[in-house]
């Protein structure tokens, strides 16, 4: 583990975040597709809107949309837990960790991906309090994690 890691700036987050944003739609997309496959043959209720059967709206509130936050808390818990870094943070060569320096534990996945909601309907306030010191966001304070700049050559442990 590396010691001596700076904490990740602003931007370089927003840069990691849109390069795993781009995988995580993805994802969502196949997700998506298949819960539409599948949905006729589940016996959930269906509207007729001029002869095309879709999905009633609650039942997407209350099962699509709850099923795509699970899959990308997933997403982000697996990389999290084997090696601290998504693709896009591996990218832009940051790490998230424990904030004694080791790595980070199944129920800080639960609490940083919780706090990174907080911190988005906060219209991204969340993200500003990495600017105070000790340069850590929202939900890296909250799930008691830290988010580094690995040095050039660097390996993720």
């Amino acid at each position: 583990m590396i010691e001596d890691a700076k904490p990740a700036g602003l931007l370089k987050r927003f840069m990691a975040l849109v390069y795993d944003g781009f995988l995580v739609i993805a994802l969502w997309f196949v997700s998506a597709g298949l819960f539409v496959l599948l949905y006729n043959h589940t016996g959930l209720p269906v509207q007729d809107i001029n002869g095309v059967t879709r999905a009633d709206p609650m039942v997407l509130r209350g099962v699509l949309f709850p099923l795509l936050m699970l899959e990308t808390w997933a997403f982000y818990a697996w990389f999290w837990l084997h090696g601290g870094q998504t693709l896009g943070m591996r990218a832009w060569r940051l790490q998230v960790r424990d904030y004694r320096g080791g790595p980070m534990r199944f129920w800080q996945t639960v609490a940083r991906f919780a706090a990174a909601g907080l911190s988005w309907l906060t219209l991204g306030a969340g993200y500003l309090v990495v600017l105070v010191h000790p340069h850590q966001t929202l939900h890296d304070r909250l799930s008691l994690t830290a988010t580094v700049v690995l040095p050039k050559g660097a390996k993720a442990v």
